[in-house]
């Protein structure tokens, strides 16, 4: 049973920085692409980064130059590194992951299987 389990939401400064965690239990699978995505009040969910079993990263613009995507394949954790991050980042993040395929593009909803919980971030200016 594949579950994905986010961690390292919080609060943070503009300017500062956030490592968001997911962990991802229960495949085994050697192709795969995994995902950060966000969603906002109000607003729809976005896919802001990813990465593949290939690891080719791929990332919105609106978070190029600033978040980092990365994955520790021992542990199977998958990571979101963000730095100077803005008030207009403050969403409620997801990963999602989807197997026996790689990544094309940014992230689509409707392209992912599995999904974490999600982690608030809050960015005060």
């Amino acid at each position: 049973q594949v579950r994905l389990v986010e961690s390292g939401g919080g609060s943070v400064q503009a300017g500062g920085s956030l490592k968001l965690s997911c962990v991802v239990y229960g495949y085994t699978y050697s192709r795969y692409c995994m995902a950060w995505f966000r969603q906002a009040p109000g607003k729809e969910r976005e896919g802001i980064a990813s990465i593949d079993s290939a690891r080719r990263t791929t990332y919105a613009d609106s978070v190029k130059g600033r978040f980092t995507i990365s994955k520790d394949n021992v542990s199977n954790i998958l990571y979101l590194q963000m730095n100077s991050p803005l008030p207009d980042d403050t969403a409620m993040y997801y990963c999602a992951a989807v197997f026996f395929r790689t990544c094309s593009g940014v992230p689509l909803q409707t392209d992912f299987s599995y999904w974490g919980q999600g982690t608030q971030v809050t960015v005060s200016s």
